[in-house]
């Protein structure tokens, strides 16, 4: 059985981590407001830009002009997973999700016999997949606070990304974040980042007549290197926001744990104090009635 002091010693230790749970928790609700508000705003343009780039992609007759960006390698080989997590731990199952996602992803991938080669953006990924896959990660980032970062910090990856595509590094890339749905519900979401994914209902049916300035081809030119940035900066805003919704109710079940243990430590302290005081009466009339 532990002593008094040790007992109030374990106390005061849990208190102590209760209070900066409390204030974790406080820190995440403001953040998650902000973070919030930045991918709500991020993704109706990141969504009608991936349809557009799809749109027009679906009218062009794929040739050896084509940007490669729409036409691809003609090959499915070598797929390069870009994972986005955090930098920072502490935020429940927020980083596990993803990382578990593109792991299995991958290894069904390599069942097929395709080579998987990782591209990490946030060191809890790296850290994730350096276990199974160490010598398959090509690159690694440490986007720091991702509620900072700007169209001009990702566009740099971006660049990166298309520059290793054009070098054929790889055939098919695959972005995997966290897509924010509420404080207690984020999704693991993949999607397809290179080669633009042309969907199969784009096109059908009867459409109106569109003359493109200039044409189609060229559009394009522009359009899917700058599709590349969006949907990475829209992955790392939703990551913004689902870490710290993820994070707010990691610390609020923290807080909660802590309480209960309060509780419980107080209890077995009352016990083993009137214990202890219940001993020394027994002692103090023992010796008495020896005299």
């Amino acid at each position: 059985m532990a002593s008094l002091k040790a007992l109030k010693i374990r106390i005061n230790s849990v208190k102590s981590t209760q209070k900066i749970t409390k204030a974790m928790k406080m820190v995440a609700a403001a953040k998650l407001r902000r973070a919030t508000e930045a991918a709500e705003a991020s993704r109706p343009y990141a969504e009608r830009l991936e349809a557009v780039v799809s749109s027009i992609a679906s009218k062009v007759t794929v040739g050896p002009q084509s940007p490669k960006l729409l036409a691809g390698t003609g090959k499915d080989d070598v797929h390069l997973f870009v994972v986005a997590t955090s930098d920072k731990g502490l935020a429940g199952a927020f980083n596990t999700n993803i990382v578990r996602l593109a792991r299995k992803k991958a290894e069904e991938l390599k069942a097929e016999g395709k080579t998987v080669k990782f591209y990490t953006i946030g060191k809890k990924g790296r850290d994730g997949l350096v276990r199974s896959f160490r010598g398959d990660i090509v690159h690694s980032i440490e986007p720091g606070d991702l509620g900072k970062l700007s169209f001009a910090d990702v566009q740099g990856w971006a660049e990166d990304l298309t520059a290793r595509f054009e070098a054929g590094e790889f055939d098919v890339a695959h972005l995997f974040f966290s897509k924010f749905v509420t404080v207690l519900t984020q999704e693991p979401t993949q999607i397809q980042l290179m080669p633009v994914a042309v969907s199969a209902s784009e096109g059908a049916g009867v459409s109106a007549s569109v003359e493109y300035e200039p044409d189609e081809e060229e559009i394009l030119a522009d359009l899917l290197p700058r599709n590349v940035a969006v949907q990475l900066l829209r992955a790392n805003r939703e990551n913004a926001a689902s870490e710290q919704g993820s994070k707010m109710t990691a610390m609020d079940n923290a807080t909660r744990n802590a309480g209960d243990m309060i509780n419980k430590l107080t209890i077995q302290y009352n016990r083993t104090r009137q214990a202890a005081i219940t001993t020394e009466l027994i002692e103090i009339i023992a010796g008495a009635e020896a005299l």
